[in-house]
């Protein structure tokens, strides 16, 4: 058995997917689960890219104790600075520089002749081996590039110091055996390869993504570069819990392992979802809602008699409970316990005493509790910030098909209780509207969204607010089993965390106004 890394880049990569922005705080919750998860690599971010990708690879590097902390940068000196300068703090750190090696990205993409590039490739990783010495490096485009040239690149890439080759399908166009061929060839042909890890990053613009990435360890490669819900451009990346699942279930045929744990796969893939607003398809490999779920009566005889009928791998094993303990509104304490330490959430007592009140509200409202449900709950008290100026104490609807729909909200804000009401073209339109009115925040409503998350008409829903001002954009979640409630819980969870980037801004100006004047002072 064979060691394959597994390099995660959901939250660089992924963060790609367009509409899929993360705050810093989101991207740390993130890359805490990833670390906890023991996933090999965590590619943060792209640090010269924007000041939130820096900082986000900064905090991140400082915080990571199992997985090294990796930083995307282009094949030029200001980006490997600037990627060396945030990885500063990383127990384990890694650049991962690149450049393009295909005629066609060559010649439209950098204007670049060959010789121009072998050049930019030699002096990036030796400026990269200034700041650590795990030094990956790819060929952008190199399912596309021609043999004999990609051949020199890589050779030269290990010279300089490179310890990771990473071949990339950056389009997403190869197939699984010319995919592993071509490993096979790289193997085969570069000289010096020996001193090097292989690793792939597919694309999925043909859904081969994962197919392509098995393909390739199965001809020499040992590392590969994935995302969690297979998020990020285009049509995305290979699937991290489809890669490491498989090769926990084909061991007969893949001889190779990974020391992820599998266990904390719904938990994360949940919370990516919420984070980035992208649900996951109920029929998706591994976190699809309907993964483990049997309709059809031939399939249910054959699990009541034996469950690997018609399962290959066990609900359990990525970290969903198939326990027969139904939770309701008679349920106790210590089985709410034991169901979210299934779902593998750890809360302090008083965090479990918080989280169960709510747990009683909503059995109140529903005969029977899911295992999603119990996710929702845990999630948006993991978002929870403990210095929210704006909490929702009650919200009042009249609307009909005769009259224009009314509400009456009911607010704790900094300290006070306040209540108004408004007007509005429907009940989520007023909601809005009248929080607006109360708190007296500008921002723009981006995105409106709502899911249920479980079936049935006494379904929680989840509504998902994306809210921007003046270029700083935020998330906010909120989930009831009203989806007027979970619409303003949402739309609140927002403005706290808007409140909250601004008032980090305005302390960061502050800041650099206080140390521009002792500077001046210092010349006069």
């Amino acid at each position: 058995m064979e060691k394959v890394k597994i390099f995660d880049t959901t939250l660089r990569d992924g963060e790609q997917s367009a509409g899929a922005s993360m705050s810093v705080e989101d991207k740390l919750l993130i890359a805490r689960n990833l670390d906890l998860m023991k996933v090999d690599i965590i590619e943060a971010g792209f640090p010269y890219a924007s000041k939130g990708d820096f900082d986000a690879v900064s905090k991140i590097s400082k915080q990571t104790r199992n997985s090294s902390v990796c930083g995307l940068a282009r094949a030029n000196f200001n980006d490997i600075d600037c990627a060396g300068k945030a990885l500063k703090g990383a127990k384990n750190s890694r650049i991962h520089t690149f450049i393009s090696t295909s005629e066609l990205h060559m010649k439209f993409k950098l204007k670049m002749e060959k010789e121009e590039v072998l050049e930019a490739i030699e002096k990036s990783i030796k400026r990269a081996r200034r700041y650590t010495n795990d030094i990956e490096w790819s060929p952008e485009d190199a399912s596309r590039t021609k043999l004999d040239f990609l051949y020199k690149t890589i050779e030269l890439a290990i010279k300089s110091g490179a310890t990771t080759i990473n071949i990339p399908d950056t389009v997403g166009y190869a197939i699984p055996q010319e995919f592993g061929k071509l490993i096979s060839n790289i193997k085969n042909n570069v000289v010096n390869i020996d001193k090097a890890t292989i690793s792939v990053h597919c694309h999925n613009d043909l859904g081969l993504a994962v197919a392509n990435s098995l393909s390739a360890i199965m001809s020499g490669a040992r590392q590969v570069e994935c995302t969690i819900n297979g998020i990020g451009e285009r049509a995305g990346n290979a699937a991290l819990e489809e890669i490491v699942m498989c090769l926990k279930t084909r061991k007969d045929l893949l001889l190779f392992y990974s020391e992820v744990d599998n266990k904390k796969i719904s938990n994360i893939s949940h919370l990516v979802s919420t984070i980035t607003g992208f649900n996951v398809q109920p029929n998706k490999a591994i976190v699809g809602k309907n993964a483990f779920a049997h309709e059809s009566g031939i399939h249910q005889d054959g699990m009541l008699k034996h469950s690997n009928t018609y399962e290959i791998i066990t609900p359990e094993s990525v970290g969903l409970s198939s326990s027969e303990l139904v939770l309701g509104k008679h349920s106790g304490r210590h089985a709410f316990k034991v169901k979210l330490n299934d779902l593998g959430y750890k809360f302090n007592e008083n965090k479990i005493n918080d989280l169960f009140e709510k747990f009683k509200d909503l059995a109140d409202k529903k005969k029977q509790i899911f295992d999603e449900d119990l996710l929702a709950l845990a999630d948006e008290e993991q978002a929870l910030n403990k210095s929210n100026l704006i909490q929702l104490i009650d919200v009042e609807i009249t609307s009909g098909l005769k009259q224009k729909a009314k509400a009456e909200v009911k607010l704790k804000y900094k300290n006070k209780i306040l209540s108004k009401n408004c007007f509005g073209s429907g009940p989520v339109d007023a909601v809005f509207k009248v929080i607006k009115k109360i708190v007296n925040i500008k921002s723009s409503l981006v995105v409106y969204q709502v899911n249920a998350i479980t079936k049935g008409t006494d379904a929680q829903a989840e509504v998902s607010v994306r809210l921007e001002d003046n270029g700083v954009s935020v998330l906010g979640v909120g989930n009831d089993i009203d989806t007027i409630v979970a619409s303003g819980k949402a739309y609140i969870n927002a403005l706290n965390k808007l409140i909250l980037k601004k008032d980090k801004a305005a302390d960061s100006k502050r800041t650099l106004k206080s140390q521009s004047k002792k500077i001046d002072k210092h010349v006069i």
